[in-house]
């Protein structure tokens, strides 16, 4: 695909991603949809160490490991994944409550502020 960026031509091949249909799918607000398996995963670029004006960074951050648990087994299930994602949003919900009754409670002057 020839792409043009500032007046400058450039061929661009995006890299073709194979995928298998997995057997869970259902409907959302009227449309289908499915979730689909990667065949082999994709490959990482490499990084880089480059210094811009005296500061070094890497183009392709190390991904930081939380726990032994996780490069145990790094692949999670459909179950597990959703189950993070519940925690996260319900951590989220809890916390804009919290800041939300702690602004209250110091309009209404029930707080002292320090």
């Amino acid at each position: 695909m020839k792409l043009s960026y500032r007046g400058i031509s450039y061929e661009y091949n995006p890299p073709e991603v194979k995928t298998t249909q997995s057997g869970v799918a259902g409907k959302y607000r009227g449309l289908d949809w499915r979730f689909r398996n990667l065949d082999k995963p994709p490959v990482l670029q490499p990084s880089a160490n480059l210094k811009y004006r005296g500061v070094t960074y890497q183009t392709a951050p190390t991904p930081a490991v939380k726990n032994v648990e996780e490069t145990k087994n790094p692949i999670l299930s459909i179950q597990d994944q959703a189950r993070s994602l519940m925690i996260g949003y319900q951590k989220a919900l809890q916390s804009r409550q919290e800041s939300m009754l702690r602004r209250s409670a110091a309009e209404l002057g029930l707080t002292v502020h320090s």
